[in-house]
């Protein structure tokens, strides 16, 4: 009867400590694909805006040597990460490719009615409408640009939903800590409440505080570092997934900011275990007997 009594005390037990480990695994992970993606948010911002232009529209019969002139002095700007010189023929390919319909047999390329150009594309810090007018009127001012072409409107609503979810995303983040402490916090009181006649015996016989809680804080860091194992598995999954997905996004997410959310998600565990562990321990020290049982 006394064996059977302990195991079922030890399967108890066991399964706690599973259950404990499988939930702050789980909120470790939420909070390291969270972190992920606030590490990346301004790189994320930076490809983005990175990516907005604009596109100068030379005059029909400009030179191409004016044209490259133009090309290499806008390379020299510092506000500028690229320029690319698109020639009538390749307008003509890109718009064909577009519209599915090769639609430049009607014409010779002497009669090509499209107009050669310089995409141009800019540093994050210069892409927003103030910086990109002064630009339009620089580059107006030189011989043979026709017009230059970007949206304003665009621009604005990139700028603007960039900065909101920026601050979305780091309220989210503080939140969502504040609820992983709390969760990871009333798992191990559980945990550490099913074992509680254990720290009252161990009272009884006369073990000193400090004897009885060493035990259980090392096995609240095991446990910690064990969560935060599973959860960075899951969360290299998940980054796998969206790289092989998403290959662009690959070059955005550096080694080191990496390795400092994965070493964030482990220390996390570790660390916030310890101490919950130390002060559900300390509570039921701290417990009169009669109320062992409520």
């Amino acid at each position: 009867m006394r064996q059977r009594e302990e195991k079922y005390y030890r399967r108890k037990v066991n399964t706690s400590y599973i259950t404990s480990v499988i939930s702050i695994s789980l909120v470790l992970f939420t909070l390291g694909v969270l972190g992920f993606f606030v590490i990346n948010a301004k790189s994320i911002s930076r490809y983005i805006r990175e990516n907005i232009g604009f596109e100068i529209i030379m005059e029909q019969n400009t030179r191409e040597a004016d044209i490259l002139h133009l090309q290499k002095m806008l390379d020299t700007k510092p506000y500028v990460k690229s320029t690319e010189y698109i020639t009538k023929e390749e307008a003509a390919r890109r718009l064909s490719d577009a519209l599915g319909e090769d639609f430049t047999g009607f014409f010779s390329d002497e009669d090509n009615p499209l107009l050669p150009s310089i995409d141009v594309r800019f540093n994050a810090e210069w892409a927003n409408n103030d910086s990109l007018a002064k630009i339009q009127t620089f580059v107006l001012s030189n011989k043979g640009v026709k017009d230059v072409y970007y949206q304003k409107s665009l621009i604005h609503i990139i700028n603007r939903n960039l900065r909101r979810i920026s601050f979305i995303l780091l309220g989210l983040s503080l939140l969502l800590l504040i609820i992983a402490v709390a969760l990871i916090n009333n798992t191990i009181r559980l945990a550490i409440y099913s074992r509680r006649f254990i720290i009252r015996s161990m009272q009884l016989v006369g073990a000193t505080r400090t004897f009885i809680q060493k035990p259980f804080i090392i096995k609240g860091i095991v446990q910690g570092i064990t969560s935060a194992v599973i959860a960075l598995i899951l969360l290299t999954a998940i980054i796998a997934g969206l790289w092989n997905n998403l290959p662009e996004l690959k070059p955005l997410s550096s080694p080191e900011m990496l390795l400092f959310l994965y070493l964030f998600v482990l220390v996390t565990g570790m660390f916030v275990s310890g101490i919950l562990t130390y002060f559900a321990v300390r509570k039921y020290l701290n417990l009169k007997p009669d109320r062992l049982y409520g």
